[in-house]
C-alpha cells in the first residue's frame, strides 16, 4: 500500500513541486518509521500525504472555476472541501459570482463523492422527472427553477445556482469540459 500512495504521488506531484517534495519527503518518512517497527507514525505520515494530496487535487478542481465575467467580481471559497470528508469523501470547489447590478451566482463542483453517484440518475432522468434539460458543449444539464446542473465524465457534479438561467448557461459555456473530464487523472 505504500508503494501504490508513493506511485499515486508521484504522479500527482507533477503540478507543484515544491508540495511534491514535501509529499515525497513524508512519504519516505512513513517507509521509514514502518521500516522501524514505528507503525503509528507511519500511519500519522501517510495521513499528512493523504491530505497534502487532496490539497493539490482540490487545487485543481477549483482551475476548472472559470472567470468572473467581465465587470463582475469572483470570490472562491477556500474552505469549500472542508466537509468533504463528512459527505464520503473526494473533493470541492465553489466560486460566487457578483453581476455589476447585484446578481449573485455561485459554482459548486464535487468530484469522486458518494453524492455525485446519486445525482446522477436524477440529471440522467431530468426530462422524465419533470425538469427542462439543456446541452452545454456536449454535457446534458438539468435545468430548475434557480439551479442548474450536470455530471461531467460520471464523477463531477456541477451546480449553478442564480436567478437567470440564461446567465447560469453563460457561466457553464466558460467551462473546460473537456479538460474536466480529464481531472485528476
Amino acid at each position: 500500500m505504500i508503494r501504490i500512495l508513493l506511485a499515486t504521488a508521484a504522479a500527482m506531484a507533477l503540478t507543484s513541486a515544491a508540495q511534491a517534495d514535501e509529499i515525497t519527503d513524508t512519504l519516505n518518512s512513513a517507509i521509514e518509521a514502518y521500516e522501524s517497527g514505528d507503525v503509528q507514525y507511519a500511519l500519522d505520515e501517510l495521513e499528512f500525504a493523504r491530505a497534502k494530496l487532496l490539497e493539490m487535487k482540490t487545487d485543481a478542481l477549483g482551475a476548472f472555476l472559470p472567470d468572473a465575467p467581465d465587470g463582475w467580481t469572483r470570490e472562491v471559497n477556500t474552505e469549500a472541501n472542508a466537509a468533504m470528508a463528512m459527505m464520503g469523501g473526494g473533493v470541492a470547489a465553489e466560486a460566487d459570482y457578483l453581476s455589476p447590478g447585484g446578481d449573485s451566482y455561485r459554482i459548486q463542483m464535487f468530484a469522486d463523492n458518494p453524492m455525485v453517484a446519486s445525482m446522477s440518475a436524477m440529471i440522467t432522468n431530468a426530462g422524465a422527472m419533470g425538469m427542462k434539460t439543456e446541452r452545454i458543449g456536449r454535457q446534458k444539464f438539468a435545468v430548475q427553477e434557480d439551479q442548474t446542473m450536470g455530471l461531467i465524465a460520471n464523477r463531477i457534479l456541477i451546480q449553478v445556482e442564480g436567478a437567470d438561467a440564461a446567465t447560469r448557461t453563460t457561466l457553464l459555456e466558460a467551462m473546460d469540459f473537456e479538460g474536466m473530464a480529464g481531472f485528476g487523472s
